[in-house]
């Protein structure tokens, strides 16, 4: 799987994936009408709500990005209806021929992280019948309870072509409480990408693994770091933008062939037209041209400042 990402890539000339993290306060209010007249004040309409605004926004964008990365709690909060325009979102963007990185961010042992892998990436059997239930190319996974939570998603990503990027040093301001902790003289999040190395030795596709590795935007420091310890493993690089990652610091991210890594924005993209520059342009009936807008963007900044050459 993760040399399709990587032609997708090339071919767009866009290392980088647009995060669907709907929030209704990001949702135009024109959108929000419409579902609550036809549904009521119910989750169902937060669902449709969430659901149209996705796809104009993958209308206006597919022809530029390589991937989309919906995040599962933004329609999660919603219930079942959010859950079902989860489903439909991911079912939309592959007819529009875009990979899928599902953020779900799953990890347990034994059976049950088997269970997240066959839900999120696999295919299981009802009677005579096949099914993919979530059926994302990708999956986020949390490795804290180490290999026995990992291995599940390795075995199903082999068996359908799938992949997976493992947490290692993430964006958010406390992760160093437990990732830049000391372990053996070394950092843990060093350890976490030494394993993340050892099980994507198990599957390999071309250059890089199908294992791949979540670092942030915001710790350039440790990106060079781990860039080095995990040379075949495809980086996703979160905090781009609106948690102040720059992509003049992200060049460590990526090897020296231009590939290796694809950044991450979620709020910068979808929210566009709420913020400067584009709201002094785009009102939120044209919010998707906002957002196309804000792509071209981002791949302009990320293309030039990280010397990227696709």
């Amino acid at each position: 799987m993760i040399s399709k990402l990587i032609d997708a890539i090339v071919n767009k000339k866009a290392p980088i994936v647009v995060g669907l993290d709907p929030n209704l306060k990001f949702i135009p209010k024109h959108l929000m009408d419409e579902a609550v007249s036809d549904k009521g004040e119910t989750l169902e309409a937060a669902g449709a709500a969430i659901l149209a605004f996705n796809k104009a926004i993958v209308d206006a964008t597919c022809d530029l990005i390589p991937a989309v990365k919906p995040q599962i709690a933004m329609y999660e909060q919603f219930g079942i209806p959010g859950l079902m325009a989860y489903k439909e979102t991911v079912d939309y963007c592959h007819e529009k021929g875009l990979i899928v990185i599902g953020d779900v961010k799953r990890g347990d042992i034994g059976s049950t992280s088997e269970a997240y892998a066959i839900g999120h990436l696999g295919e299981i059997k009802v009677g005579d019948k096949a099914y993919r239930p979530f059926d994302e190319d990708f999956a986020t996974v949390n490795p804290y309870l180490g290999t026995d939570g990992v291995k599940p998603f390795v075995d199903v990503c082999n068996k359908c072509d799938k992949g997976i990027f493992v947490l290692v040093k993430t964006s958010n301001p406390s992760s160093g409480e437990f990732q830049d902790k000391n372990a053996d003289g070394r950092p843990l999040y060093e350890l976490v990408a030494d394993k993340v190395r050892e099980w994507g030795e198990d599957s390999m596709d071309g250059s890089y693994s199908n294992v791949g590795a979540v670092v942030g935007a915001t710790y350039p420091e440790q990106g060079e770091a781990v860039r080095k310890l995990m040379p075949h493993t495809y980086i996703l690089v979160p905090g781009y933008g609106a948690q102040g990652g720059k992509a003049e610091d992200l060049k460590p991210f990526f090897n020296e062939d231009g590939l290796g890594a694809i950044v991450n924005s979620s709020r910068g993209i979808i929210a566009a037209y709420t913020k400067a520059p584009y709201s002094d342009r785009f009102d939120a009936v044209h919010f998707a041209d906002a957002s196309r807008e804000a792509v071209e963007d981002m791949i302009e900044d990320i293309n030039t400042n990280t010397l990227v050459d696709l």
